[in-house]
């Protein structure tokens, strides 16, 4: 077998990819560097990548209801941790019961969920079923139950299960006795991880980001997500600061770099969780993009 020779064309390529790297990277340093820069420094010099007068001030006033913060990070935990992976579990189910020939209507189903792609009840409509049929409002429920399916993951799915899940692997398993939940379970499973990480991560990702949701439905103050807290937090401090009575005590409120603690703090845990996936997630955007 041929060793890999460095090539200029490799060297390039590796140098672009470098290069867009630290273009993602530069804007994380500058939002983490501003979070620790003092608030009249960033008014007087604006943003530097590395603080001018280093200050925990914004730190200390966003975590200053930690048990608050504390709650919402737990709300935000469950309902993702949960979310993710009810959606995961129920979306998959429909997709490889999709997949396969043998289902009757399979074809008029895939309609549907195509169809539902394109077309929606709306917003009123939801809120009324979540609200007054379901009962749901001021509930954890309410913030998992809206997103447990999509249809595009549906179809992501479904298409992964036809090109890669072997019918002999299925008819083998009946032949040995396993029943179809057994069989979806134990080993359609086992071998999907690609895919499941790929989309478990975008879904994790929405219910992370999620605010709207709780803006809608929570009114009390135990349930609110992360985002939404964040949120609140950042709209205090501008209606503190657009009020004339009140201009002077908020003028020492720091309005930009606790802007950017939201951010650390949001996106933080997104970042930790991401390179424990990242096999799957490359694996999972390039199976079946060739074919022979």
């Amino acid at each position: 077998m041929a060793k890999n020779k460095i090539t200029t064309s490799k060297i390039i390529i590796n140098l672009m990819f470098i290069i867009y790297a630290l273009f993602c990277i530069v804007p994380l340093i500058l939002v983490l560097s501003i979070s620790v820069t003092d608030e009249m420094v960033i008014f007087q010099n604006g943003y530097s990548l590395i603080p001018a007068k280093f200050s925990l001030a914004a730190y200390k006033y966003v975590l200053s209801g930690s048990s608050t913060l504390l709650n919402a990070y737990i709300v935000t935990i469950i309902v993702t941790v949960v979310g993710t992976f009810c959606h995961l579990f129920i979306s998959s189910m429909l997709a490889y019961s999709l997949s396969r020939k043998e289902v009757k209507y399979a074809n008029v189903i895939s309609f549907l969920v195509f169809f539902a792609l394109l077309f929606n009840g709306g917003i009123v409509p939801q809120y009324i079923l979540l609200t007054k049929y379901l009962h749901m409002k001021n509930t954890i429920l309410v913030l998992i139950f809206p997103y447990l399916v999509s249809s595009v993951n549906i179809i992501i799915m479904k298409n992964f299960f036809k090109s890669t899940v072997p019918d002999s692997i299925v008819e083998a398993a009946r032949i040995d006795g396993s029943g179809e939940f057994s069989t979806y379970l134990k080993i359609v499973l086992p071998i999907s991880k690609p895919v499941l990480a790929t989309i478990g991560l975008f879904v994790a990702v929405f219910y992370w980001n999620d605010w709207f949701t709780c803006s809608l439905y929570i009114e009390d103050n135990s349930l609110y997500v992360l985002q939404f807290l964040l949120q609140s937090i950042m709209n205090n401090i501008q209606y503190l600061q657009s009020n004339d009575m009140l201009q002077k005590s908020a003028a020492s409120l720091p309005s930009e770099s606790a802007r950017m603690v939201t951010c650390i703090l949001a996106i933080g845990p997104i970042i930790l969780t991401y390179p424990f996936l990242q096999k799957y997630f490359v694996k999972g955007l390039t199976l079946g993009a060739v074919k022979e």
